[in-house]
C-alpha cells in the first residue's frame, strides 16, 4: 500500500506517515494479542465424495477427503462426509440436502461445502455425481439461497465451471477446478487444493495461516507443472469468484495475491474475501474477537477497492481517503478498556 507520502494531518506539522502507522499497528496488534480472549475458528465443512466410476479414480477421491479430515482436525474443524462409506444403496443427494437445510442461515460462522469427484455437462446444466441421484448447480442454487452466512463452495469435479456462475451470490466464494462444462476430463485440482489448503509452503504473504485464496493459488500451480512436466495440453482451468459476480478469475491472472486483470473493464477484482477466509488460523488471528475480524476484514477490502481508484483519483483526496481508512485499522487492534471497579 502506498504509505510513504506525507499525509495532511490536523497540526500542521508533516512527516512521513508510513514508518509511523506501521510502529502504531505494530504496538496495538501486540496489546491487543496480550489482552484478548481466545475464540472458536467459527467454520464447519461439509465434504461430499462422489460416485467413484472407476477404482482408480474411487482411490484419489478417498485420499482426498481423507486430506480434508486430517486439516479440519488440525485445526480444529467440525467436518461432515458423505459418500466415504461403503453402502452403495444410499442416496447421497437427499443426504446433503438435509444436511444443508439443517445448517443456520444467518451468522458469522462460515460454512465450507467441498465437493470431490467426477462431473457431467450436457450442454445446458452441469452436475456432480454422486450415489443415486446427481447434484445439479441449479437446485443447489436453489437450496443455497436462503443462506446470508458466508458460504464457500470447492467444487473440485470435471465440468464444475458452470457451477460458478449459477452459486455466485454475495458473501461468499465459489472455486471450481474447471472454466467451463467442456472440461470433462479427470481434475486433479482437488487433490493439490486438499493437500494445500493448511499447508504452511502455501502461505504466500507469510502470516502464518494459508487462505483460500492460497490454496487456490497453490493447487492451480501445482496442476499447471503437472501438465507442463508431463507434456500435455491443459485440460483443466480452476476459476474463483468471491465478489459476487459471477465471472469469475483464473489463478494466472495474480501476481502473488492480487488480480492484475479482470473479466472485463469495471468488474470488481476477486481474491479479497477468499484472502480472509481461512480453515487453520494463526495464533493472532485467533485471538482477534469476532466483531474487530469483521471490522477488518471490511477495511482491508475497501483499502483495497481505494487501491483501484488510485489513478482515476486527484492525490489529495485519495490520500486523505487513504489515511482514514488506516487509521480506523489501526483502532480495530487498540486494545479495550479495562473494565472499571
Amino acid at each position: 500500500m502506498e504509505c510513504g507520502s506525507p499525509l495532511p494531518l490536523s497540526s500542521p506539522t508533516q512527516f512521513h506517515w508510513g514508518p509511523w502507522l506501521i510502529l502504531s499497528l505494530l504496538v496495538g496488534l501486540l496489546a491487543f494479542t496480550a489482552s484478548a480472549e481466545t475464540h472458536s475458528p467459527g467454520v464447519r465443512v461439509i465434504a461430499v465424495v462422489g460416485a467413484p466410476g472407476e477404482p482408480e479414480f474411487g482411490t484419489n477421491f478417498l485420499a482426498q477427503y481423507q486430506a480434508w479430515r486430517d486439516a479440519c482436525a488440525k485445526a480444529g474443524v467440525p467436518i461432515t462426509g458423505i459418500g466415504a462409506e461403503t453402502d452403495s444403496s444410499t442416496n447421497d443427494l437427499d443426504r446433503l440436502q438435509a444436511l444443508i437445510d439443517a445448517e443456520p442461515k444467518t451468522g458469522s460462522d462460515e460454512l465450507w461445502l467441498v465437493l470431490i469427484g467426477h462431473g457431467t455437462f450436457d450442454g445446458k446444466e452441469a452436475k456432480f455425481n454422486l450415489r443415486g441421484p446427481d447434484l445439479s448447480a441449479t437446485n443447489l442454487a436453489i437450496q443455497l439461497r436462503p443462506f446470508t452466512r458466508p458460504i464457500a463452495v470447492i467444487n473440485t469435479a470435471s465440468s464444475s465451471g458452470p457451477f460458478l456462475p449459477a452459486l455466485a451470490a454475495s458473501n461468499r466464494i465459489v472455486i471450481t477446478a474447471t472454466r467451463s462444462g467442456n472440461e470433462q476430463n479427470f481434475a486433479r485440482f482437488g487433490q493439490y487444493f486438499a493437500g494445500a489448503v493448511v499447508d504452511p509452503k502455501s502461505d504466500i504473504d507469510k502470516d502464518g495461516q494459508t487462505s483460500l485464496l492460497e490454496a487456490f493459488l497453490s493447487a492451480s500451480a501445482r496442476v499447471a507443472e503437472f501438465y507442463k512436466r508431463e507434456g500435455r495440453l491443459a485440460s483443466e482451468h480452476s476459476l474463483i469468484d468471491d465478489n459476487g459476480d459471477g465471472l469469475g478469475t483464473p489463478a494466472n491472472w495474480f501476481r502473488g495475491l492480487r488480480a492484475t486483470k479482470k473479466p472485463r473493464e469495471n468488474a470488481a477484482v476477486d481474491g479479497l474475501r477468499a484472502h480472509q477466509s481461512h480453515l487453520l488460523r494463526s495464533p493472532e488471528e485467533i485471538q482477534l474477537d469476532p466483531a474487530r475480524r469483521v471490522r477488518r476484514d471490511q477495511l482491508e477490502r475497501e483499502l483495497a477497492k481505494l487501491r483501484d481508484t488510485k489513478k482515476d483519483t486527484p492525490e489529495d483526496e485519495y490520500f486523505q481517503k487513504l489515511e482514514a481508512l488506516l487509521l480506523d485499522l489501526a483502532r480495530v487492534y487498540e486494545p479495550s478498556p479495562a473494565p472499571s471497579r
